[in-house]
């Protein structure tokens, strides 16, 4: 198993893409997707590559600017994604920095969905996630 990985640039059209999809499959509404964001910092990039092949699905996606790493977990609420973190952490046997935000229930668009995990990160972290500067909403 393995996520998909997309460039930072194309951070954007995956969430429209992947909201587009949730609106079109999932008629009852419920958490579509969960966008998780973790801090790796800390890590290696040789033992996060070996993270990523072990612990997320094919239907995963991965989107990184350095070591700020941002998963759409398609079909998985909060309490899914927090197994995913929990895997991470340990994977790496310690403890991440991390916030989610899932679709439909904490924002219908991108921008809303990425404000709420900038704000989220911000407020427990002191982290203010300046790589999402760049997310150009159109």
């Amino acid at each position: 198993m393995a996520g998909v990985h997309f460039g930072f640039d194309n951070f954007k059209q995956l969430l429209d893409l992947t909201i587009g999809l949730a609106q079109r499959l999932d008629e009852n509404r419920a958490e579509s997707f969960t966008l998780l964001y973790c801090d790796f910092s800390k890590v290696e990039q040789s033992v996060i590559d070996a993270s990523l092949k072990e612990i997320l699905r094919n239907s995963d996606a991965i989107v990184n600017d350095k070591a700020d790493y941002f998963f759409v977990l398609p079909y998985t609420d909060k309490y899914g994604a927090q197994i995913v973190k929990k895997m991470f952490s340990e994977f790496f046997a310690q403890d991440l920095h991390s916030h989610m935000v899932s679709y439909p229930i904490d924002g219908e668009s991108a921008e809303t969905l990425v404000l709420e995990l900038r704000d989220g990160v911000s407020a427990q972290h002191q982290n203010d996630l300046r790589c999402l500067d760049s997310f150009n909403p159109y």
